[in-house]
């Protein structure tokens, strides 16, 4: 199981080298101490760091190296950087091993993150006073050069990061370098600072190259691929792109470092645990079914109506995933809110590119973004109300259940088959009977089914119940706009069904 980590973590590593410049050892480290057993013992993290900075080398040389052909390298701006961090890593390397066992700094680890929200929020670094390539340089940059130059060098060596994360915030953020330049600029100069600052790791522990030589071998091939694939498409495509790729990453990356950095502290909270478990189950469910329904829609001319519809199947089911697997309401309920905080903010980025609003049916700007966003808090409220409040939650899984799929068969049947439009001025016009007739049969069906096989109902009890809340829910989709019938639907079925539970 180790190896797999080995190249999970070499592969993440390669592509934020490749991407952003990030260094490997930001991404490496924790997962070998956290996760590989062998890295756990006395010196292990200095291995690790060692590792990791000999996957720098040929990485960030790649990189370098294809940036370089694009003419994305200004080292009349970085010279100075680079002066100062190879002056400073190899005092750096020894203060390490005379602490013992480091582990990453959080510090860079929230960086990672927050940057990649800085990209995903404004992918675009482009901007009007951006400086040119080669520009000269004035003292308040010499300045700022030097005190983070003579900072990062010695991060470089004690802590294992090649500096590149906190490079490319300089070089941007301080000095206006364009994304590209600075990804270029910083990996060059993360090729001789991390082949230093590993030489400096390796004379000072041989141990390394005899006990770890199969596992650096493994870990500088894989990373070397991964960030040489990685820089040719952060190449090739505009800025925009790049930017949106970048924030993911690092996003993810960050995100992921920070579980694994602080996992002793997490697993010790109860409610951070189970809404963990949560998580996992729906990425679990969502991932493989995303990789089968996307194809779908790409490959087929399967109708747009029907591929929304799947879509929307696949959110439904999402939680009673989280009933199912939630150990407390305020789990299941913090999840969902977890969704829309975490999804919404991305698709909002990506709603600009030609290709989103073809490929998950979106009928108008934003349309999917605010029907998730809709979706998630009427999911946190059927789960308060129904499992934390009336400690009923078959009820929010059977209300969400008979919408949904009660919703899916309107559009299904009265899309195609839909001859006779409802016509009142308390409706859109759009809607037929037949389709609400379809909502109805088929959500007292899923109704009827869950009363009976899950809570166990007398057949003439779930019968009532199940034909009330259908004809509620149905009567509410009729006369409700497409655009909210996300939230009423769900709400009035569940309040319908709370009703007949008190009353029975």
């Amino acid at each position: 199981m180790e190896w797999f980590w080995y190249i999970i973590a070499s592969i993440g590593a390669g592509i934020g080298t490749g991407l952003a410049g990030l260094s490997a050892a930001t991404v490496m480290v924790p997962i070998l101490i956290v996760l590989c057993p062998s890295f756990q013992e006395e010196n292990g993290a200095y291995q690790a760091t060692a590792i990791a900075l000999a996957s720098d080398i040929l990485g960030s040389a790649v990189t370098a190296w294809t940036y370089a052909k694009h003419k994305n390298i200004d080292l009349k701006r970085g010279w100075i950087m680079l002066v100062c961090i190879l002056t400073m890593c190899i005092a750096g390397s020894y203060a390490a091993y005379r602490a013992g066992n480091v582990v990453l700094g959080s510090f860079t680890l929230f960086l990672t993150f927050f940057i990649g929200i800085r990209f995903l929020v404004k992918p675009d670094t482009s901007r009007e006073n951006t400086v040119q390539k080669g520009g000269k340089l004035g003292w308040k940059e010499v300045v700022i050069l030097l005190f983070f130059g003579l900072t990062i060098g010695f991060g470089t060596g004690f802590v294992g990061t090649g500096g590149g994360m906190m490079m490319l915030v300089v070089f941007t953020v301080f000095l206006g370098m364009e994304l590209k330049t600075a990804v270029g600029t910083s990996t060059f100069i993360m090729t001789f600072t991390a082949l230093i600052a590993s030489v400096s790791h390796i004379l000072i522990h041989p141990a390394i190259l005899l006990e770890k030589w199969n596992v650096m071998l493994v870990c500088v091939v894989t990373a070397t691929v991964a960030s040489l694939v990685s820089a040719r498409f952060a190449n090739r495509v505009n800025n925009r792109t790049v930017g949106l790729v970048t924030g993911v990453v690092l996003t993810v990356l960050g995100g992921s470092m920070l579980v694994l950095n602080f996992r002793e502290f997490l697993s010790a909270q109860p409610l951070v645990v189970q809404i963990f478990r949560c998580v996992t189950v729906l990425v679990m469910y969502i991932v493989p079914s995303a990789l089968v329904l996307f194809p779908i829609r790409l490959l087929t001319k399967i109708p747009s109506f029907v591929f929304r519809k799947l879509l929307h199947m696949m959110a439904i089911t999402c939680v009673v995933l989280m009933i199912l697997s939630a150990g407390s309401w305020q789990a299941a309920a913090l999840t969902s809110l977890l969704i829309a905080v975490v999804v919404c903010p991305i698709l909002a980025v990506f709603e600009d590119e030609s290709w989103y609003a073809h490929l998950l049916v979106q009928k108008s700007s934003g349309e999917i973004r605010r029907s998730l966003f809709l979706l998630s808090l009427t999911f946190t409220a059927l789960i308060t109300v129904a499992w934390g409040i009336c400690s009923s939650p078959h009820i929010a899984a059977a209300a969400v259940q008979m919408w949904g799929i009660g919703d899916a068969m309107a559009a299904l049947i009265g899309v195609p088959f839909g001859k006779h439009k409802v016509q009142s001025r308390f409706t859109d016009g759009k809607k037929s009977w037949e389709g609400t007739a379809a909502m109805f049969l088929s959500s007292f069906a899923v109704g009827l089914g869950m009363f009976i096989s899950i809570q166990h109902l007398p057949v003439g009890r779930a019968i009532i119940t199940a034909f009330t809340a259908a004809l509620a829910g149905a009567l509410t989709e009729l006369f409700t706009a497409s655009e909210y019938d996300t939230v009423t639907v769900p709400l009035v079925i569940a309040g319908v069904l709370l009703i007949m539970n008190a009353l029975f």
